[in-house]
């Protein structure tokens, strides 16, 4: 165990879950693909490094340092900063200016730097200035409810407030829940029905990009880099 890791639920419509953390030593981890994108703020040595993250449209290595502290506001699918496209965020992350004292700089503005407690107060200035908008087609099309858009209206929505296809968050989703199944010891065979999977190569192949780990490996993963 490296990294000691506390997460909350939000009351707040954009976000979608808190964490909070402290790095013990180096370590390092496979993460799953996320469809979801996050703002981090790093603090170690004395500095404060603000990020944008993600979506990751692969599994993946996370890496820490010792001695950090570690904030992650992850958003619900469909929020999005008008101001910056995903060409740019996608499996990636962009360093975000510090500014005097504890503040950082987002779209030639001054922020101060959020805490654990505070998240929502933070966001809600973000929405007020229109820095984060919310698409409500995207939680529509996710839960399979009508509308009246066509195909082609759809996919350049989800590409502007998620950077993924729809059909690219279906198949992360229903990774994680085969990967959550085997984790509660549910059987591959019954993972592979429960989940919609044609057979047991389709999913070792899906959890392999989805998750980084064969139905085996998660039926035997011990990870004891994280705690929570």
């Amino acid at each position: 165990m490296t990294l000691q890791v506390e997460q909350r639920p939000s009351d707040s419509p954009y976000i979608e879950t808190v964490m909070h953390g402290h790095s013990l030593a180096y370590g390092s981890a496979i993460r799953p693909a996320e469809a979801h994108w996050h703002m981090v703020f790093v603090h170690e040595q004395g500095q404060v490094h603000p990020l944008l993250v993600g979506p990751w449209r692969s599994a993946g290595i996370a890496e820490w340092q010792a001695g950090g502290e570690i904030l992650w506001v992850k958003f619900k699918l469909g929020v999005f900063m008008p101001h910056l496209s995903f060409a740019h965020l996608l499996d990636n992350e962009l360093h975000l200016p510090q500014g005097a004292g504890p503040t950082f700089r987002l779209k030639s503005t001054s922020w101060e730097l959020p805490s654990f407690d505070n998240v929502e107060t933070f966001v809600n200035r973000l929405i007020h200035d229109e820095i984060l908008v919310h698409d409500p087609l995207v939680g529509t099309v996710l839960a399979a409810e009508p509308h009246d858009f066509a195909p082609r209206t759809v996919r350049h929505r989800f590409q502007r407030a998620t950077g993924l296809s729809p059909k690219q968050i279906q198949q992360m989703t229903r990774a994680q829940q085969a990967a959550a199944l085997l984790q509660q010891g549910v059987s591959i065979l019954d993972a592979v029905y429960e989940a919609g999977y044609y057979d047991q190569p389709h999913l070792t192949r899906a959890l392999r990009q989805w998750v980084g780990h064969t139905p085996a490996q998660i039926l035997h993963v011990d990870n004891m880099d994280v705690e929570m």
